[in-house]
């Protein structure tokens, strides 16, 4: 079965930076759709970013475009979101997710995922 383990936690102030990793055990990450969604108190889960099988069809949010970026390192079973100029809403429990899914396409709901991690907590405040 599928394991994920978020890391990456912190407090930064605005505009700073923070790498957040989703690392995988169990199964191959790159076969699978991955997705990260945070979640911030009283709100329901919001998809970050996500990206499909070897990486196709990323897509991000528009509230994170052009600061975020996904990436992965196939090796390490890892999934990378570089989080830059950070804003005070984006703090958030965040977490990963993935689904095995046969086409290239990665989803926005939080609904079509099976496997989740326990989150790591961003704080962005001065």
């Amino acid at each position: 079965d599928l394991q994920l383990v978020e890391s990456g936690a912190g407090v930064v102030q605005p505009g700073g930076s923070l790498r957040l990793f989703c690392t995988a055990s169990g199964l191959t990450f790159d076969d699978l759709t991955r997705g990260g969604f945070r979640q911030a108190p009283g709100k329901e889960h919001e998809v970050v970013s996500c990206t499909g099988r070897s990486g196709a069809g990323t897509h991000y949010a528009d509230s994170v475009k052009d600061r975020f970026t996904i990436s992965r390192d196939k090796a390490k079973n890892t999934l990378y979101l570089q989080m830059n100029s950070l804003k005070p809403e984006d703090t958030a429990m965040y977490f990963c997710a993935a689904v095995t899914n046969l086409g290239p396409w990665c989803y926005q709901s939080q609904y079509e995922y099976d496997y989740w991690g326990q989150g790591t907590q961003v704080t962005v405040s001065s």
